[in-house]
């Protein structure tokens, strides 16, 4: 009887493993959703819809973009963290993956990036842009930072979110030149860049693709980007370095990557890697994502894994430092 029940559980675990091998090797059969943890117009959320057309011809399935806002990033984490680890439910990640994990310290829903998901590909790195409302006087950061000294309140800052890129880059903008101002955080980058142009709050930090066209359109000023060089969609705006403002050792451009729940197989992790490789090679998106700024930035997964464990460590260090908290 004991044999017999021992040749079932094998059999069992053959078929499993047969049934899981070929399930990759016919991946992907149907759409992959690509999970955005913020609202449509941000950098994330842009990124994705350049490239989901030309992940779709790498693939032969639909990339369907799905924003899921909320709880700062961790409502479209945990989704995907507790989702099939079969391919077909991926997150499109940024630096607020690491950043989240620094401030809140694992105390959010224990949730854990670095032991809940499967690394796959990094995919592009793209600086960010300082913008102002045209209500503010201000045509530099000299002069920003003289007005925000005059006024009798402190200046409110917008960002997308607790914990977010753009949250972290300010919290740095403000250490690095000793300005006071009050966050008020949003569901994501498009909202805040909207509400600095109607003006309802003055400023924030946002990606260049983000703000490329609001600042092209004289809706908002840009006064600097935090690149080590001069963005080339915006060749007029200086960095930040340019303008003044010190060096920091943490990462201050977006970088953005795939990340999956943990246990993806290999199979799919591979073709997955190598769609991303494909697309972010043609010289026809690299020039598209060129007007952008965005530059590509293929990395394989052990490299990513390492990357965002790295971040996270700086990113603590940061924080810390600072005493900046989780409001």
């Amino acid at each position: 009887m004991r044999a017999l029940v021992g040749f079932c559980a094998i059999g069992m675990l053959v078929a499993a493993a047969s049934a899981q091998a070929e399930s990759s090797s016919t991946y992907p059969d149907r759409p992959v959703r690509l999970i955005v943890a913020f609202v449509p117009g941000g950098a994330t959320d842009t990124l994705a819809r350049q490239i989901s057309n030309d992940l779709k011809e790498a693939l032969g399935q639909s990339i369907v973009v799905e924003n899921r806002p909320g709880a700062g990033g961790y409502i479209a984490w945990n989704h995907v963290a507790t989702s099939d680890p079969d391919g077909y439910t991926l997150l499109l990640a940024e630096n607020a993956l690491a950043i989240s994990q620094a401030l809140y310290k694992k105390s959010k829903s224990n949730f854990d990036p670095v032991t809940q998901y499967d690394a796959v590909t990094g995919i592009a790195v793209s600086p960010s842009a300082l913008i102002v409302a045209n209500t503010l006087p201000a045509k530099s950061v000299a002069e920003l930072l003289t007005h925000a000294r005059q006024v009798p309140q402190k200046l409110n800052f917008a960002s997308a979110g607790i914990g977010s890129v753009s949250h972290l880059n300010f919290e740095v903008f403000k250490d690095r030149t000793g300005m006071e101002a009050v966050h008020v955080p949003y569901k994501g980058g498009g909202q805040a860049i909207q509400d600095v142009v109607a003006g309802h709050v003055p400023m924030t930090i946002s990606s260049v693709q983000a703000t490329k066209g609001v600042v092209e359109s004289g809706q908002v000023r840009a006064l600097a980007v935090t690149g080590a060089t001069r963005s080339p969609a915006m060749p007029d705006v200086p960095t930040m370095q340019e303008a003044g403002v010190p060096p920091v050792d943490v990462e201050l451009r977006f970088w953005f990557a795939i990340f999956g729940p943990k246990g993806l197989p290999e199979p799919v992790k591979a073709k997955l890697a190598r769609a991303v490789a494909n697309v972010m090679g043609d010289a026809a998106v690299q020039a598209r994502l060129a007007k952008l700024d965005i530059i590509p930035d293929v990395v394989a997964g052990a490299a990513l894994q390492t990357k965002l464990e790295s971040e996270i460590r700086n990113w603590t260090r940061f924080i810390d430092a600072k005493g900046i908290k989780a409001e």
